[in-house]
């Protein structure tokens, strides 16, 4: 079946494999510009006669271009739509995976080669994509009252309400509805979790390499005034919108290389992320790690063993090879000073550089996601271990494992070259953990216990399948991860 019926109107995908049928490009929300910029998302327009849906729509206004994924221009506008992969056809009733890409919630796009659900859906999944806002027009704070912090996660929301109102036509359950996502991704899923927006539209939620940044508004306020005055407006509303989106990407990216410049500039030195989910009253009136407790929504987290060598790899974060860099690293970020040597005692020989990409690791993804399981309801945990000469388990890597995408070249260098049978296999266990956690809450492993495991342990090797919480965990006991101020 190719034709489907939307509120909005008739759409016609394309054969994405047999017995696959992949929609794309569908809007859920009207373009967020013009008089409706930096506004709540709005219901998408209508049309007559059927809508061809064989390709990906317009992705959000950014400077950085992924491989193989598609590139921003000015003018593009139309930017929230989804993408479904089915199986089936109307009233089929099958499970329904959402997933939100990363991207340190300024870059990225559902285009990417390794979110194609084909894969997931030949396991009877009915998978979602999406693009939503990202940089200062999905996260950046407008001061006045009149402009909702968070327009990233509105966006998100307003995607779950189309696939709570229109899934039903391409075969998904309504009410069987899993979020999923990576690094920023998985943290807009946990964001959600905890959104009273949200409540309701989905009931499990996906985190791989969840992200641990989350600001006050006091931060917020203060990033936007940094950022509008590179782009020479002021940060009040009717002076942002006078500065066009390109405007604010360019001077969103100066701000940030400039705190990569200045050694004072505190933890924004290391990893410079301009924009995180807001804690407000209005849309997140609590942090996830806070209000996960209360969460009615059963969650898989997966954290890869080597998450930040990626960043480093990329050159994306600050470079720490002396001692006295590295006492200054854990300084900016308050983290307790015996912190080195612990990590030095698991990690005997490694060097400088190793024991702060080890730590940051943790501290940014691997420790936020254990947190998080052991607050929720009901949590399993996952380690990514696949490990190939040269390429480490790193932030990533698990992701088209996930999706059953490690055949595409694009991906060889996350990955390592092109994959072999063994990582063929690993990765047919992951996408049935997905399937299976999507259709019931059960991924094949226990939930986590009191003592922070059992851990599934993704590898490619003759290891064991099942492990216990990271040992360095312990090292982490008397930090917290409240959302940053300042």
């Amino acid at each position: 079946m190719l034709d489907f019926t939307t509120t909005s109107g008739r759409v016609r995908g394309r054969e994405a494999a047999p017995g696959v049928t992949a929609a794309l490009g569908i809007p859920y929300a009207a373009a967020p510009f013009g008089a409706f910029r930096f506004l709540a998302p709005r219901r998408p327009g209508s049309w007559d006669g059927v809508r061809e849906a064989n390709a990906f729509g317009p992705i959000s206004p950014q400077s950085a271009a992924l491989p193989g994924a598609p590139a921003w221009a000015p003018g593009d506008v139309d930017i929230l739509t989804v993408n479904v992969w089915t199986p089936g056809g109307p009233n089929d009733g099958m499970p329904v995976v959402v997933w939100i890409h990363g991207g340190a919630y300024t870059f990225g796009s559902s285009a990417q080669p390794d979110f194609d659900g084909t894969a997931l859906a030949r396991l009877g999944i009915v998978v979602v994509t999406l693009n939503y806002r990202l940089g200062f027009e999905g996260f950046g704070h407008v001061s006045g009252g009149l402009h909702p912090d968070n327009r990233g996660l509105l966006d998100q929301v307003a995607a779950l309400t189309w696939v709570h109102a229109n899934i039903a036509a391409f075969g998904g359950d309504p009410g069987n509805v899993t979020v999923a996502g990576q690094s920023s991704g998985a943290a807009s899923a946990a964001a959600l979790a905890v959104m009273p927006a949200a409540r309701g539209l989905f009931g499990r939620a996906i985190l791989h390499s969840v992200a641990s940044p989350f600001y006050e508004t006091v931060l917020a306020r203060e990033t936007a005034r940094l950022v509008a005055a590179s782009a020479g407006v002021t940060a009040e509303a009717k002076s942002l919108l006078a500065a066009p989106p390109e405007t604010l990407v360019a001077a969103g990216d100066r701000v940030a290389a400039s705190y990569r410049e200045d050694p004072g500039s505190g933890w924004r030195h290391y990893d410079p992320v301009l924009y995180a989910p807001i804690v407000d009253d209005a849309t997140m009136p609590v942090d996830p790690l806070s209000g996960i407790a209360d969460a009615d929504v059963g969650l898989l987290v997966c954290s890869t063993a080597d998450e930040y060598w990626l960043l480093h790899a990329v050159g994306s974060a600050k470079d720490v090879t002396t001692d006295d860099g590295l006492a200054s690293f854990v300084k900016d970020y308050g983290l307790p000073g015996d912190i080195v040597d612990g990590y030095r005692a698991f990690l005997p020989g490694a060097d400088v550089r190793d024991i702060y990409l080890a730590i940051y690791g943790d501290q940014l993804f691997g420790e936020y996601g254990a947190r998080l399981a052991a607050g929720a309801k009901r949590a399993h945990l996952a380690r990514f271990e696949r490990r190939r000469e040269g390429v480490r388990p790193w932030h990533c890597a698990d992701v088209p494992f996930a999706f059953g995408t490690i055949g595409d070249p694009a991906l060889d260098f996350l990955i390592g070259g092109p994959p072999d049978d063994a990582d063929r296999d690993l990765s047919a266990r992951m996408t049935r953990a997905w399937a299976d956690f999507a259709a019931t809450g059960d991924p094949g492993w226990d939930p986590v216990g009191a003592d922070g495991g059992p851990v599934r342990l993704w590898h490619s090797g003759s290891g064991p399948d099942l492990g216990e919480a990271a040992p360095t965990r312990r090292l982490w006991s008397g930090v917290g991860f409240a959302a940053a101020r300042s």
